[in-house]
C-alpha cells in the first residue's frame, strides 16, 4: 500500500488553481508524506501547458472531454493504494499543519470516512457549508438576492447553515462540504465514491448520506481550518445555475422531495 496521502484535484480552467499549487509547494515542498494529483477535465491547451510546469510536483492525468467533478475524484482513488486521500477543490488554501492534524484525527477513529475542516473566506469569515438537512425552501433561499428576506428567515437559515457549531470542540455532522474532505480511501471506493449522475453540486451531500447510511462517521473540526475562495459561480453563471438545478432535482429525486 502507498503510505502516501493522495491530494485529488479535478480541474477545468480552473482560475485559482496556480495560486493554490504554488501554496501547496510552498507548505509541502518537493518532496513530503502527501503526493497531488491533477484530473483535468479537458481544459484548453494553454491551461494544460501550464499546468505541466509543474510536475513532477504535482501527477497530471488527462480527460479527453469533461466528465464532471464527482467522476475525476472517482478515477483518482479507484487507482490509487493509498489510505487516506483528500477530496481538493482547486480554490482551497491550507496549511501542512492542519493538513497532518487532520490526517491525525481520521487514524484515531475506524469508524470515520471523513473530516472536515471549518472553512473560511479569504477575509476570515466562516462560509456555513455544513447541512444537517436539506429541502428545496432553504437552498432557493441562499439564492434570494434581497437582504430583508434574508433576515426575516434569518434564524431558519442559521438551523439550516450549522451556524451553532461549535468552535471549541469537534462535532460529528450528517453532511460537509466537498471543497476539503479528508477521506478513507477503502471506504469511500466501497460505497462507489461519488455518485457520477452528478455533474456538479449536490454529489458531497450525497456522498455523505451514503457513508451515514453505511454506518460511517464524519467528524467536523473547527481546529484545522482551510481557505476558500468561494466565487458562487451558480449565483452569477446562467449555465452554471442550469447545472445546479438539474443536479438539486436528482438529488431529492434520490433521497425524497423535501420542500420545507
Amino acid at each position: 500500500m502507498n503510505e502516501k496521502t493522495a491530494i485529488s484535484i479535478v480541474t477545468y480552467n480552473s482560475r485559482h488553481i496556480f495560486r493554490v499549487l504554488d501554496n501547496l509547494k510552498e507548505e509541502l515542498g518537493d518532496s513530503s508524506e502527501y503526493e497531488i494529483h491533477i484530473f483535468d477535465n479537458h481544459s484548453d491547451d494553454d491551461y494544460i501547458a501550464k499546468l505541466k510546469t509543474y510536475e513532477p510536483f504535482i501527477i497530471l492525468h488527462q480527460c479527453n472531454e469533461n466528465k464532471g467533478f464527482g467522476f475525476g475524484h472517482n478515477e483518482i482513488f479507484r487507482q490509487l493504494t493509498t489510505k487516506y486521500g483528500i477530496v481538493f477543490n482547486p480554490d482551497v488554501l491550507v496549511t501542512k499543519e492542519h493538513l497532518d492534524n487532520m490526517l491525525e484525527r481520521i487514524k484515531a477513529d475506524d469508524e470515520l470516512a471523513v473530516v472536515c475542516p471549518k472553512v473560511l473566506n479569504t477575509d476570515g469569515t466562516t462560509q456555513y457549508l455544513v447541512r444537517q438537512k436539506l429541502d428545496v425552501f432553504d437552498y432557493m433561499l441562499r439564492f434570494v438576492p434581497f437582504g430583508f428576506v434574508k433576515k426575516l428567515f434569518n434564524k431558519r437559515l442559521s438551523y439550516y447553515e450549522c451556524r451553532d457549531l461549535s468552535d471549541d470542540q469537534t462535532s460529528f455532522i450528517k453532511m460537509g462540504s466537498g471543497c476539503f474532505m479528508l477521506i478513507d480511501v477503502e471506504k469511500y471506493n466501497n460505497i462507489g465514491g461519488f455518485d457520477e449522475r452528478f455533474f456538479m453540486y449536490f454529489e458531497d451531500n450525497d456522498l455523505c448520506l451514503r457513508f451515514g447510511q453505511a454506518g460511517f462517521k464524519i467528524l467536523y473540526t473547527p481546529f484545522e481550518p482551510v481557505t476558500h475562495i468561494y466565487e458562487k459561480a451558480a449565483h452569477k453563471s446562467f449555465s452554471s445555475f442550469k447545472i445546479f438545478m438539474q443536479s438539486m432535482y436528482k438529488f431529492f429525486n434520490k433521497w425524497g422531495w423535501r420542500f420545507f
